[in-house]
């Protein structure tokens, strides 16, 4: 069996068994994580476009050295720690949430809105400078502080 068929039957049991999520269901998730932030954070987040997206673009994966289904989230921008007051004008950054992926790690029909919300808040960290090392206690998945530290 090819590899992208491999990764296509292993996508489409995951998404069955965690329960497939409509787009715009799934950005009303994202949006909760969103609110929920407390409100010295979602005040710097003015600059910061956060975009649902089905999956990452293959020049991504492959920039970054990932494979499909593994990259959930992506921060697109200079970090708040890096912008100095001088410092020339600068696009506002981004934050992909990557659909597919993130249902296809999950394991239940309710697993979905804690890796969603876990995923935004990553992201927003890099946004604010964080490394994931430095993110790791900040999530309850015990996978995802395996993959970090």
């Amino acid at each position: 069996m090819s590899r992208k068929k491999y990764v296509t039957e292993f996508v489409n049991r995951s998404v069955k068994r965690a329960g497939y999520m409509q787009k715009d269901m799934f950005a009303e998730i994202v949006e909760e994580a969103l609110m929920g932030l407390p409100e010295e954070f979602s005040r710097k987040l003015e600059n910061v476009e956060v975009v649902v997206e089905d999956e990452p673009p293959e020049k991504v994966l492959q920039e970054l050295g990932l494979g499909r289904g593994t990259l959930l989230g992506l921060y697109h921008g200079v970090p708040l720690k890096k912008k100095g007051i001088w410092a020339a004008p600068i696009l506002p950054g981004r934050i992909s949430i990557y659909r597919m992926p993130i249902l296809s790690v999950s394991r239940t029909r309710e697993d979905p809105r804690q890796r969603i919300r876990d995923v935004v808040i990553h992201e927003i960290g890099h946004h604010f400078g964080l490394t994931d090392k430095d993110m790791a206690p900040l999530t309850n998945g015990p996978e995802y502080r395996e993959k970090t530290q």
